[in-house]
């Protein structure tokens, strides 16, 4: 019986994940590299992504929060996994008893984890971290730092958390030659010394995501975080291409077409008329919309691939669909239109769709919803 044809899909090429994970570790210089699944895996799923980096070398797991974490630990994943955001009340006990690593970025979270690890009955893994810059999550330096340095040694010493790392992350890793940078890695290096200075033995100290494990050596430490990079799109296009890095894109998100139609001259298109026809054409429907992730920024601007040719989106991406103008070209209903790729065939990019939509690559593959299918290729080594 044959295979229906899918509305939309997002091919996953793990045997390009795992490629990259190779050529990120060769740029790490000897650090360990952690895969940073959060988000579903940047959109291209958590726990097959997960297993296919560990499998090419990888030691450690990266996960926003703890419920993505503990997804890949009741999903069989081994080895060391960080989880970073946290809020009161969260399942610090969980975690704990996962064998999960906590970050700490003040004493409320400290104070939260000791509860959680005597309920336990076993020490917690804390990672703390150090807000050298960025403004966001992790602890200011100077008394904030001492305090929470000095509360997790004792911690430590009554056996309740085992302090596994000091990290930060830096604000403009991607863009080469921003001054934040030195000024973040020497902060950095300050706090780091001070925790070590009054007893710390960190297994870990990190602070280079994709862009600085890609760029700036000097901030490899022990282990680069590598989270974009890892699924084959360059943090920045500034920085260069994924071919510059030797990176390989892991999604193509595609349609099958779903009614081509002859059109005569100022034929209005989709909500609004923001595109008219200037004259006798052929429409082409793409099944997929904002409900799938795709951005209504896009209207108007994002390229797609059908027939070998590129199209434009032509008039404003809805809910469930867009139309593309195909010149007169009139290729079968069910035809692939490819939004994005690794460019081989000639397809738009996910850095292209970006630049059409004024965002980040990171948006684009990590928006695309659940109601598009995720089909996995090169899954076995």
């Amino acid at each position: 019986m044959p295979t229906a044809a899918l509305r939309a899909r997002a091919e996953i090429d793990l045997g390009a994940l795992r490629a990259n994970v190779r050529a990120l570790r060769a740029r790490a210089e000897g650090a360990a590299v952690m895969a940073v699944v959060k988000s579903d895996g940047y959109g291209h799923g958590a726990v097959p992504c997960a297993r296919a980096a560990l499998a090419a070398g990888a030691s450690w797991l990266g996960t926003a929060t703890a419920e993505e974490a503990l997804a890949l630990r009741a999903a069989g994943l081994p080895g060391r996994i960080l989880c970073w955001l946290w809020v009161p009340g969260g399942p610090w006990r969980q975690a704990i008893e996962a064998d999960i690593d906590v970050s700490l970025s003040g004493m409320w979270a400290l104070r939260e984890v000791v509860e959680a690890a005597r309920a336990a009955g076993r020490p917690a893994r804390v990672q703390l971290k150090a807000d050298t810059g960025l403004g966001r999550n992790g602890c200011q330096p100077g008394e904030d730092w001492a305090e929470l340095v000095g509360a997790a040694l004792r911690a430590e010493a009554e056996g309740l958390v085992r302090v596994t790392g000091v990290w930060s992350h830096f604000a403009c890793a991607d863009e080469p030659g921003h001054p934040s940078v030195t000024a973040q890695l020497t902060r950095f290096r300050e706090m780091l010394a001070y925790a070590e200075d009054q007893g710390v033995r960190p297994e870990v100290r990190h602070i280079a995501n994709s862009p600085a494990t890609l760029t700036l050596p000097e901030s490899h430490f022990d282990l680069v975080r590598t989270g974009i990079a890892l699924y084959g799109v360059s943090p920045s296009p500034e920085l260069g291409t994924p071919a510059d890095f030797g990176l390989r894109p892991v999604m193509t998100l595609s349609a099958s077409l779903a009614l081509v139609k002859r059109t005569p001259a100022g034929h209005g298109v989709s909500y609004g008329h923001h595109y008219v026809t200037p004259g006798e054409t052929t429409l082409g429907l793409v099944p997929v919309g904002y409900a799938d992730g795709i951005p209504r920024h896009a209207s108007g601007t994002g390229p797609v691939l059908v027939g070998g040719k590129w199209r434009t989106i032509a008039g404003r991406v809805a809910m469930d669909q867009f139309v593309v103008d195909l010149g007169g070209d009139e290729p079968p209903v069910g035809s692939e239109a490819v939004l994005f790729g690794p460019g081989d065939r000639g397809e738009p990019t996910a850095e292209d769709w970006a630049q059409a939509c004024g965002t980040i690559a990171y948006e684009i593959v990590t928006r695309i919803g659940t109601r598009v299918p995720r089909v996995y290729v090169n899954a076995s080594m």
